[in-house]
């Protein structure tokens, strides 16, 4: 699909007659008939300005299509805030965050979300720790993954770039943003497939893909595909092993975008973070089980051993010497302080009751499609508060394209997709169930999909022939 693109040719005489109407007569604050004459063209800026309010209208009137984020089953956002977040998040949309000297609270407050975050993911010396805000895990990925590279790229200086190319090894179920890092810093992926029951990074597999180019290893806390987490502790226990017989010392980054925020407060035993020495990195979504709004991300490092100092730059800047280490410079304070609210707010025992919640619902949802012979469990929620289910052995009437486009009738958004090499066969509905997807909703999900089945299985076959074109989601 191409990027956004400009306006074609000029308008015809009837569509800009028919522009006319596309205002309300009513938007016309002192005089409904002037707004009658005045829409604006949508593909170039308009010749003069309208009323605030005729704009607002204009504008909130065509979002209207857009779905209902609190519907949206696909996403991993969050949709839901508390009414006192969004006072703070307005209060602090006009603060530049890079400005610290500027807004030094605001500073300090990230501040105060590293050491936090450098906490509960068992750093051995927090006060070592070294992290960062970012606009979300992309970015957090890609600064974990230069960090990486640059590392390599010091240890390896005689042979690099000249006759080393560098690699990263991963699981084919990681998310697109670690397919753009290999891409726009020239790093060759080296992707495990999927196999069998298989559906994410195998330990050894990992291990036997490592070389001297190797930059490290990624593991997904928590894969976008099914939900489930990729085996942390086995993974440094193999490449512990590949050290031993081969002297390559690997690095792991714990890509936890979702499930950062989950293990660490609903699945306490599971060792996964600073506490395995070969973990390095980790970074997490704020706007995802951290439960703030798009778009914040944290990438923290182990200490400043495993961010070289050569990548911060230090800016003189509105009269101050800032460090920064960042893609992007000027982005708003609001996120980052709707994280510090949330963490205040919520404490250990607060986001461990979200969290079990929504796992909770993920859980008993999945149970009542497992209970319906039309379909096939393939996670169960119990990771993630997200899982994936197929059509049922011998169902040949509908596939999933099928109830993710009848339940899309309804305002559900579920996506469906097919799975990476080596299982191009399996085709799944993916289920994301957040902070706000109550069970009442789940109920109502579930009445819907009872509504439109015996539907589906009058069909005489799926009627999704192509299914590359049904895959509405890709993330």
């Amino acid at each position: 699909m191409p990027l956004h693109k400009g306006a074609g040719g000029g308008a015809r005489e009837e569509e800009r007659e028919a522009r006319m109407l596309s205002l309300n007569p009513f938007y016309g604050p002192a005089d409904p008939v002037s707004g009658m004459t005045s829409a604006p063209p949508t593909h170039r800026l308009p010749d003069g300005p309208l009323p605030p309010s005729t704009a607002y209208g204009l504008v909130h009137d065509e979002l209207m299509l857009d779905g209902n984020s609190r519907l949206n089953l696909a996403t991993f956002v969050t949709t839901w805030m508390e009414p006192q977040a969004g006072v703070l998040m307005a209060e602090c949309r006009d603060k530049n965050m890079i400005d610290k000297d500027e807004y030094p609270r605001t500073a300090e407050l990230e501040r105060r979300c590293v050491a936090m975050l450098a906490d509960l993911w068992n750093v051995p010396d927090p006060a070592a720790a070294v992290g960062c805000s970012t606009t979300g895990s992309s970015e957090a990925c890609m600064l974990a993954g230069l960090a990486l590279k640059r590392r390599w790229t010091l240890r390896n200086a005689d042979r690099y770039p000249a006759t080393a190319r560098p690699n990263l090894v991963m699981g084919i179920n990681v998310q697109v943003c670690w397919d753009k890092f290999c891409t726009f810093w020239e790093v060759e992926p080296r992707l495990v497939p999927m196999e069998g029951d298989r559906f994410h990074l195998d330990p050894q597999a990992a291990a036997d893909l490592c070389d001297e180019n190797t930059i490290g290893v990624v593991a997904v806390l928590g894969s976008t595909f099914d939900g489930s987490y990729e085996p942390v502790a086995e993974i440094c226990a193999a490449l512990d092993d590949l050290q031993e017989r081969t002297g390559l010392d690997i690095p792991v980054h714990v890509d936890g975008a979702s499930g950062a925020m989950v293990a660490p407060f609903v699945d306490e035993d599971l060792v996964w973070d600073f506490r395995l020495p070969r973990v390095s990195s980790i970074n997490t979504s704020g706007h995802k089980y951290g439960l703030v709004y798009p778009g914040v991300g944290w990438a923290l490092w182990r200490s400043a051993a495993e961010l070289p100092e050569e990548l911060i730059f230090r800016v003189n800047y509105l009269g101050g010497d800032m460090p920064t280490f960042a893609l992007n410079f000027s982005r708003p304070g609001a996120q980052v302080v709707a994280q510090y609210y949330t963490f205040v707010r919520l404490g250990r025992e607060g986001y461990r009751a979200v969290q079990q919640a929504s796992r909770d619902v993920a859980r008993r949802l999945a149970n009542r499609f497992e209970a319906l012979d039309d379909f096939q469990l393939l996670t169960r929620g119990d990771e993630l508060p997200v899982f994936a289910v197929t059509t049922g052995p011998g169902v040949e009437n509908f596939d999933v394209f099928d109830v993710s486009r009848r339940l899309r009738e309804h305002g559900w958004l579920v996506p469906a997709y097919t799975f990476p090499a080596n299982r191009e066969d399996l085709s799944v509905l993916r289920v994301v169930c957040r902070n706000g997807f109550s069970s009442d909703l789940a109920e109502l999900l579930m009445e819907d999909l009872d509504r439109l089945l015996p539907e589906l299985r009058r069909q005489p076959y799926p009627l999704s022939k192509d299914t590359a074109a049904a895959t509405a989601f890709h993330h």
